[in-house]
């Protein structure tokens, strides 16, 4: 009996990947099935020991492809539209990921990094990882968002513009300010001024003013002029560091390098760019 329930699991797998579709609903199947949910989990746990399903999320069921068997997943950008529609969560795909999706590729992106409204515990997903970093306001950044075509239908991901933006919203997942520098030499010739700029409006002051002195010191002036206009329209004169963690020992502390009065940013190392 256990055999054929996993026999008629695994032919209705097949008819959803013959049908382009790699997720289900573990409900959904249990349905098409006609089977009881207790005989589905017991189905689809030997499956997923078999490396044939991953099952990511409670009741969300991921197809492991053949040509995907030797990963233990198919790639994200397959099924992270699904998993987040599962979630009813807004997101996008950002960060270091979305900058090497508009060409940023100075380095291999180890994550698949998405923004969401809520904090969700990453993922391993066969060879990759997939981490959410918190955004609280998505809908003031949605004219940053597009959506962009995979595979297997869409998903979501940040504008170039959004993507400079939150790399320096958070420098650690962006793997340091050297590594923000660096992307941003690859970044910012896609980046529209006038969208950074209205954009900026939604990031804290500080992350504009370290984007706005980075982009100074690549030579972005285009890029710079609508920003910092930007900036002196929302009032402050708070100076900020380019690298909080140069300042957060005062005792070990190195002394300023520079102080970039137009941005009001305190430089005590200036990032190194990979050529």
């Amino acid at each position: 009996m256990v055999h054929d329930q996993r026999s008629a699991l695994s032919t209705y797998v097949s008819s959803l990947l013959s049908a382009g579709r790699v997720v289900f609903a573990g409900g959904e199947a249990a349905k098409a099935l006609g089977v009881p949910r207790g005989a589905f989990l017991d189905a689809a746990e030997r499956l997923q020991k078999r490396g044939h399903l991953l099952n990511p999320r409670q009741d969300f069921y991921v197809i492991v492809p053949p040509q995907f068997a030797t990963w233990g997943a198919p790639p994200p950008p397959w099924y992270i539209d699904a998993l987040m529609k599962h979630e009813s969560q807004p997101y996008y795909v950002g960060l270091l990921k979305a900058a090497e999706l508009h060409g940023a590729t100075h380095q291999a992106v180890m994550e698949f990094q998405v923004v969401t409204a809520k904090r969700l515990p990453k993922i391993r997903a066969g060879r990759n990882l997939i981490v959410f970093y918190y955004r609280k306001n998505m809908e003031a950044v949605a004219a940053g968002v597009a959506e962009r075509k995979t595979d297997t239908g869409t998903m979501r991901v940040s504008d170039p513009a959004l993507t400079a933006l939150d790399l320096l919203r958070y420098p650690r997942a962006a793997g340091g300010l050297d590594n923000v520098a660096t992307v941003l030499t690859d970044l910012a010739p896609s980046i529209d001024g006038d969208q950074l700029a209205a954009l900026s409006a939604a990031a804290e002051r500080p992350v504009v003013q370290r984007l706005g002195h980075l982009l100074d010191r690549l030579g972005q002036e285009g890029l710079t002029a609508p920003l910092h206009a930007a900036l002196q329209a929302r009032g402050g004169e708070a100076w900020t560091e380019l690298d909080r963690k140069e300042a957060a020992d005062p005792d070990f502390a190195p002394p300023p390098l520079e102080r970039d009065s137009r941005w009001r940013v305190i430089v005590r190392r200036a990032p190194e760019i990979d050529e």
